[in-house]
């Protein structure tokens, strides 16, 4: 288990602007050639826009990009036509495939802060989609089958146990609170990737939010 902390992320965005990045893989100026992907996941972005702020038109391809939302309210539009507002406890999917743009905004009047994850596919090419999930629960996975990729969204009390998934990549993200892991504490920001995860399990020290992606390669 490799724990990577919230004060290691690499610093990114446009402070000026109202956009505070930090991101957890090599990403832009902040290259690093032993920190490239983890499983099929290529970015885990954190990501805060002051009200107003927000990410202009862009492109991307061969991305499966998701969204989680912490708190405030996300505006996305995109070039396949759709225009939704993401809220804490949703899930976002915008499948890249041969080429999109989007717009992230902060269209409301309170500070937003979302994660974003970035997963490679397993094949090229395709048409772009999009999905979002309304209030997801913690008993239904997410699967994002073009990526291998399943995501489990953990809700914890104090004292309370849950089972992290077996899995040959394992990624935990600490949303927030305080969890202890394999022995270890790891708080808001914080994440652990978990390579041939069995019988792993975390317990909630606080009130906690988790999110854990379950990766095949």
């Amino acid at each position: 288990m490799d724990v990577r902390r919230a004060d290691e992320r690499y610093p990114g965005g446009d402070p000026a602007a109202g956009i505070d990045s930090r991101h957890a893989f090599s990403f832009g100026p902040h290259y690093d050639p032993g920190n490239l992907r983890f499983g099929t996941m290529i970015a885990c972005n954190e990501e805060r826009l002051a009200p107003g702020a927000g990410f202009d038109e862009h492109p991307h391809s061969h991305t499966e990009i998701v969204t989680w939302v912490v708190e405030g309210e996300l505006t996305h539009r995109d070039s396949t036509g759709h225009e939704t507002v993401v809220r804490p406890g949703d899930v976002q999917r915008l499948s890249a495939a041969a080429g999109v743009r989007h717009v992230e905004r902060n269209d409301g009047t309170v500070p937003l802060t979302f994660v974003q994850t970035w997963l490679a596919p397993l094949a090229p090419g395709g048409d772009p989609a999009y999905e979002i999930v309304h209030g997801i629960a913690d008993s239904t996975p997410y699967a994002i089958p073009e990526a291998g990729a399943m995501l489990h969204v953990r809700r914890l009390a104090a004292g309370e146990r849950t089972a992290v998934p077996d899995g040959a990549y394992v990624y935990v993200h600490v949303v927030r609170g305080e969890v202890r892991l394999a022995g270890q504490t790891l708080g808001a920001g914080d994440a652990a990737r978990i390579s041939g995860a069995k019988d792993v399990e975390a317990v909630g020290l606080t009130g906690a939010e988790l999110l854990m992606w379950d990766m095949a390669g």
